[in-house]
């Protein structure tokens, strides 16, 4: 009998690699997770969906070579889920194909722990839908057969009934078999499959780094040999393979194959890392910006109840937004002292937060910085503005207004910090120079990022195409000494990503 008191084990299937084909019940448990543990193709960004706290345990396999036995992953799950935690088993693709999920769940029921098994997309149909390779198809192919194209302990020969496999007419996939690939040709064409059968194999599927090799069961060992194709890849034999220059679309996005870091915070991030995923493109999630509360909360409360005297409030971001109702809340003051005052925010997605309060807005400046809601602000003299933003940041807008004659309290509703973001894979990956496109939303996405990285990869972060939200972010960039080559008309996250694709369009 499970007693639930000594926590459960939440075995998960990853999905093949792109991180849109986690399950939503998936990310779920991975937000209620106390402890992790996750193999080497699983999708690291999706640790993001955790909690601050979460403990965070490798257990992966890579090149052969396992950083923890499974008998020792077992006893770790166990151990864990005693201790009342919840503990998550993240496993590439779907934990019972291949994936020796059933194992593990066996343990945790011998040792009478409560389970609880969220499948996922297995790379045998994720990668091939991503590849444009239809594993079935009328008149094509009508059946499937799944095998592996792994063995134990590094034995020579895979244990597969190689003649029932051969004489089989519809589509065979074989997994892991990239190292493989010679034995498996050679025993299909001897036990009778005609050498002309279509292959593909499929490298990293469903990521930015996905590609595709066709061939026949006759020349695949040559193109093999001659791309030295590595792991991870699925192998797909049949006819259904001649299918793919009519269905193929992943490697054709705009942005496909292309790595760009996204170094916004976590709560502001997840739209942009949506969006670059549609492209095509691998986003990199490097948060360099976490905002907490003020030190004091003094100045802006005794702004927020006497909000009467002014005759405006300047927003000049969401988080300004956010912090600010967050207050007043908390205070027990009502959205509806606002009333009366003149509102006015900096950009599309800062009025729209305000909007969301069911305030509205009553100006925004053409160009969604603060010299243009300078520009758009006359006859002020006299008058008495709100500005709560962050502890620091750039002084024209105050120091502008009151040359012209206004009253402006700037009091802190918010501060950013570094974060206790991990700067290994980022490293790795600017010393294997994979990375494209970095993108910075503000200056002070530049310095942290700068301060994150150090001085030992700034060489290497100069040869990296940069791009900027606008000119205030440019110029810190450039002054930094970085390649900044994208900057949009319009000052949005939205135009941004317009402008990195119209970049890669122009260059292709």
């Amino acid at each position: 009998m499970m007693d639930s008191s000594k926590g459960k084990v939440v075995l998960i299937g990853a999905g093949p690699g792109d991180i849109g084909l986690l399950t939503l019940n998936g990310k779920d448990w991975l937000q209620k997770a106390d402890v992790v543990l996750y193999d080497h193709l699983v999708n690291p960004d999706m640790i993001r969906f955790t909690q601050k706290l979460t403990e965070i345990i490798y257990v992966g396999k890579k090149e052969g070579i396992a950083s923890m036995e499974q008998e020792q992953i077992n006893n770790l799950l166990i151990t864990k889920a005693r201790e009342g935690k919840i503990v998550v088993r993240l496993k590439g693709g779907d934990p019972f194909i291949f994936g020796r999920g059933g194992e593990e769940i066996q343990a945790a029921q011998a040792a009478g722990i409560a389970f609880i098994i969220v499948p996922g997309v297995t790379s045998v149909t994720g990668v091939a839908a991503y590849a444009g390779i239809p594993l079935t198809h009328r008149n094509l192919s009508s059946t499937l057969s799944i095998i592996t194209g792994s063995n134990e302990k590094e034995k020579g020969d895979i244990h597969i009934d190689w003649e029932k496999i051969s004489a089989r007419s519809g589509t065979l996939v074989f997994l892991m078999g990239a190292r493989k690939l010679p034995l498996i040709a050679e025993k299909l064409m001897r036990f009778g499959k005609s050498p002309d059968t279509p292959i593909a194999v499929v490298q990293w599927g469903t990521t930015a780094r996905q590609k595709t090799w066709v061939g026949t069961l006759s020349s695949i060992v040559e193109i093999s040999s001659k791309d030295k194709i590595s792991p991870p890849a699925l192998t797909i034999i049949g006819e259904v393979v001649n299918l793919k220059p009519i269905i193929e679309w992943y490697e054709h996005l705009p942005l496909f194959g292309k790595t760009i870091v996204v170094t916004r915070k976590g709560d502001q991030a997840e739209s942009m890392i949506n969006r670059l995923r549609e492209l095509g493109a691998e986003p990199f999630f490097f948060p360099v910006i976490e905002t907490i509360a003020p030190d004091d909360w003094c100045l802006l409360d005794n702004a927020l109840n006497n909000l009467s005297k002014y005759q405006g409030i300047i927003f000049t971001s969401v988080n300004g937004v956010r912090f600010f109702s967050e207050r007043l809340k908390s205070i027990e003051q009502d959205i509806r002292e606002l009333k009366g005052l003149q509102v006015f925010a900096i950009g599309p997605k800062t009025a729209q937060a305000i909007r969301d309060l069911g305030v509205s807005v009553d100006v925004i400046p053409e160009k969604f910085v603060a010299e243009s809601l300078i520009e758009s602000m006359k006859n002020i003299k006299g008058q008495r503005f709100l500005l709560p933003r962050a502890n620091i940041a750039r002084e024209i807008l105050p120091i502008q207004l009151r040359k012209m004659g206004a009253i402006v309290d700037v009091v802190p509703a918010y501060q950013t910090v570094l974060p206790d973001t991990q700067v290994d894979e980022l490293h790795k990956r600017l010393e294997a120079g994979s990375i494209d496109i970095i993108t910075f939303t503000s200056s002070s996405t530049v310095k942290n990022f700068l301060e994150l990285t150090g001085e030992k990869f700034l060489p290497s972060i100069k040869n990296i195409k940069i791009a900027c939200i606008g000119p205030v972010t440019e110029k810190t960039a450039r002054e930094a000494g970085l390649n900044v080559e994208i900057i949009p008309e319009q000052y949005t996250v939205s135009s941004l990503l317009d402008a990195i694709e119209s970049f890669f369009q122009a260059a292709s």
